[in-house]
């Protein structure tokens, strides 16, 4: 074997969720918002001539507008591409000590990646039984503590209350809270940012938003912890957000009556979709996110997820242990999930025929 190969970094990609090449299917599998942008960022004309520029590296538009929107100074906000981007860049500048960072067993499955990508030592405390944070498995010494909130893939909301302990006991790490998904249910750890400079809240114009496309990702806190993020990215790649997607986000958070027309629209659908798996035998977490977690009593999550692909909906399963009964349900329209319902109730109802 040639010696090069030694020094080729070796790391488990993360996997995202299949994406379909048919026009015909039932996409329910990753999180996407089954409504389209505001009208603004479909009506905006972009000035074709300005592609031939580089954009702006500070994103100025952008980062005003949203730094507007959440009552903050523009230098507490940070802008990269999806938050993805946005959590790894934190990673590689946040998480540089010896001691480990911390986040849960079942969580976001891009977190070790990154930690393993940039040889960050970590480990994952376990949720409880009934799958919520363990906040006393934080009070120890750490590198850094991260987690979603509400929680993927489990769709769980912690309160208020747990942030700030886990805050309180980590006077000396960066607490990242991923919010995703927290347009769909719960409280903004940024109505706390003022009281704890080591909190970074991370969010996206992926799901609320329905801009999973442009890829447009932010994260907010300390004007002193913003800067180094953007000490890491102008060392790393300066042109990290494109104009599109500059120009096209700036109008999408200035129409608050459409997104929060569209997010309405999730829950409702959110909702009495649940209590239909309920009537048809399956257990759901308790979700404030634009998906279900839920469990059959019967069959396994596996054959259901793979009969629902054959017939062209498309759902997540995660074998993994502890979760591996439990199937990820994204909320699309309510014909989507109609047609989702109808296709459980046939395809229970001839399982228990066998």
């Amino acid at each position: 074997m040639a010696s090069w190969r030694e020094n080729i970094r070796q790391v488990e990609p993360y996997v995202p969720g299949e994406q379909p090449k048919a026009a015909d299917v039932i996409k329910l599998n990753t999180n996407e918002n089954p409504y389209g942008p505001s009208p603004r960022v479909r009506a905006l004309n972009l000035d074709r001539n300005l592609l031939r520029l580089y954009p702006d590296p500070t994103a100025a538009t952008l980062v005003e507008k949203l730094a507007e929107y959440h009552h903050v100074k523009p230098e507490q906000v940070f802008v990269g591409v999806g938050s993805d981007d946005v959590l790894a860049m934190a990673f590689l500048t946040y998480f540089n000590s010896e001691k480990p960072i911390l986040f849960p067993d079942i969580t976001y499955s891009f977190y070790d990646v990154w930690a393993q990508l940039y040889k960050i030592p970590y480990e994952r405390p376990a949720l409880n039984h009934d799958f919520r944070l363990v906040k006393e498995d934080y009070y120890r010494e750490n590198g850094g503590i991260v987690f979603p909130n509400p929680n993927a893939p489990t769709g769980i909301y912690e309160p208020l209350e747990t942030i700030e302990e886990i805050l309180r006991r980590n006077p000396d790490s960066i607490v990242i809270i991923d919010e995703a998904y927290i347009d769909f249910g719960g409280t903004s750890a940024l109505t706390i940012l003022d009281q704890y400079e080591n909190l970074v809240v991370v969010r996206t114009f992926s799901k609320s938003r329905s801009m999973a496309g442009l890829r447009i990702g932010y994260a907010i806190s300390s004007p002193e912890l913003i800067a180094a993020l953007n000490n890491v990215k102008y060392s790393y790649n300066s042109y990290t957000m494109n104009l599109p997607s500059i120009m096209l986000g700036a109008e999408s958070i200035q129409d608050e009556e459409y997104f929060q027309s569209t997010v309405g629209k999730v829950v409702a659908t959110r909702e009495w979709f649940v209590k239909a798996l309920d009537e048809l035998g399956f257990t759901c977490l308790p979700s404030s996110a634009n998906f279900v977690f839920a469990t059959h009593s019967c069959i396994p999550a596996k054959e259901i997820f793979e009969a629902a692909k054959k017939r062209g909906i498309y759902v997540r399963y995660f074998d993994l242990p502890r979760i591996d009964h439990y199937l990820r349900i994204s909320i699309g329209t309510d014909e989507d999930m109609r047609r989702f319902v109808e296709f459980l109730r046939e395809y229970i109802g001839h399982a228990s025929q066998e």
